[in-house]
């Protein structure tokens, strides 16, 4: 188990569409392997969740997970394993907030999302996960299931005015910049 490198925007691979996780490696040594590093690689960061494609393994891979966090004052949403997901949204209604992202250290933008959506997918056993959310947690993972479809936040933003430096627009937020 490691912590990887977090590649950054700008590197090829993270423009490329994921492939599915094939239902022979649910509960592999190989997979767990893979997620206990992205656990480790997403704790150390400070992040509020992790694709596989961003440390460099092109596979339908996501993590998230919310507790204590100064960034996220109040929000709380579980670990989850979430492999080869599907997301429905429940309504049109999009809901502007602000990201950040791993794979674009220091910068946050603001950035339209569904703010009700139905999840599904499996864990890494391959049970069946069949979630509906709302509010950040949706955002969460529409946030780290763009990733598998090489799509960065930047990528979604109508307005660039609402994007820079977490230090400059964020001033208390600095010692967690690295998002």
């Amino acid at each position: 188990m490691a912590i990887r490198p977090i590649l950054k925007m700008g590197t090829p691979s993270l423009m490329e569409r994921s492939r599915e996780l094939s239902t022979d490696k649910f509960g592999s040594a190989e997979l767990m392997s893979l997620l206990q590093d992205m656990k480790e690689t997403m704790i150390d960061a400070r992040g509020a969740g992790l694709a596989a494609p961003q440390i460099g393994e092109n596979v339908r891979v996501v993590i998230f997970e919310v507790r204590e966090n100064p960034r996220y004052p109040g929000v709380l949403v579980p670990f989850t394993v979430l492999i080869n997901p599907v997301i429905t949204p429940l309504s049109d209604q999009l809901v502007e907030g602000w990201e950040g992202c791993l794979s674009v250290p220091g910068l946050r933008g603001a950035v339209q999302r569904y703010d009700h959506i139905h999840y599904t997918g499996f864990d890494a056993q391959g049970n069946p996960i069949d979630r509906t959310v709302q509010g950040f947690h949706a955002r969460v993972v529409q946030h780290e299931c763009d990733h598998l479809d090489g799509v960065l936040y930047p990528m979604r933003m109508k307005d660039m005015s609402k994007f820079g430096f977490t230090d400059i627009l964020f001033p208390h937020l600095a010692p967690y910049d690295d998002d």
